[in-house]
């Protein structure tokens, strides 16, 4: 496990990409996932600029994004992204039952798309 570097630690050129973390988000602290990804500032650069863009302002609202993330992350079996997009969620307005409705949803998800793998289906032609 790599140490998170930390603001007072970091290098100008990393401080540059948590300071426009700080400002986009509008808080004043990195958490640790961008903290160890310093330890290769291209990286760094690299992730948070397609974060950037990806989890910006787009044709999905800011918390279906979320949720996508989070079923993703829970399929992936990623605690700490389960967490980190499970907060941003909440902060953008997940409630209990939503959260209920989209642990359904994922689990059923999983158990349909393992059925059809394991079953080989053919994909039907209105499908296509």
């Amino acid at each position: 496990m790599r140490t998170p570097i930390e603001y007072v630690d970091a290098s100008a050129e990393v401080r540059v990409v948590y300071d426009d973390i700080m400002a986009t988000r509008k808080t004043d602290w990195i958490n640790n996932y961008w903290k160890v990804l310093a330890h290769h500032p291209p990286t760094l650069r690299r992730m948070w600029a397609t974060s950037k863009e990806v989890m910006g302002p787009g044709a999905l609202d800011a918390l279906t994004k979320e949720l996508v993330y989070m079923a993703v992350s829970v399929t992936n079996g990623c605690a700490y992204c389960i967490a980190s997009h499970g907060a941003a969620a909440r902060k953008k307005g997940l409630t209990p039952e939503q959260h209920a409705e989209l642990v359904a949803i994922i689990g059923l998800a999983n158990e349909t798309n393992r059925h059809a793998a394991a079953l080989e289906l053919q994909i039907d032609e209105q499908f296509l």
